[in-house]
């Protein structure tokens, strides 16, 4: 994989810390888990043992993945921000235009977002959408159930 990759420090802490749990717990445990399967005999008809070789791909697999998301990390502090515009990290909050449903968001990573906690990726459409704009600006976006207008109240870095 090639480029920078945005993430808050939030982000960047749990991506290490997830690392530090796979190389320090789980891979340990996997290598033990082969081990005690070898001992149980015959390898071509031991499901113990493929679990753990099965286990074991998947943990140095997502070992590598994070590795090479901490080394292409772009670690941004929404604190430090200061801009009047929406930029990644922000917290927006946007109102639909039509029903004045209010709701917040916190641009973050893809690897950082999650919906109910109000953390959408930057990649998404609605965060696509948001970025750039300004407090007060109406913006239209494109959701699966149609085009919707909100309308941008608070943006907030913190």
């Amino acid at each position: 994989m090639s480029g920078s990759l945005p993430v808050t420090t939030d982000g960047y802490a749990r991506l290490q810390e997830e690392l530090k749990n796979l190389v320090r717990i789980e891979r340990p445990k996997v290598v033990q888990d082969i081990a005690e399967a070898r001992a149980h005999g015959d390898l071509s008809e031991n499901a113990e043992y493929d679990a753990a070789k099965n286990k074991q791909g998947f943990v140095e697999g997502r070992i590598k993945e994070l590795n090479d998301k901490i080394a292409r990390a772009q670690v941004i502090n929404p604190a430090e921000i200061n801009t009047e515009k929406v930029v990644f990290g922000a917290k927006v909050t946007i109102v639909d235009i039509d029903t004045d449903a209010e709701v917040t968001y916190q641009i973050v990573g893809e690897d950082e977002a999650e919906i109910k906690d109000g953390k959408i990726s930057n990649t998404s459409p609605v965060g696509r959408a948001l970025i750039g704009h300004e407090v007060d600006e109406e913006i239209s976006i494109t959701v699966p159930s149609g085009v919707r207008v909100y309308e941008i109240t608070n943006i907030e870095y913190s």
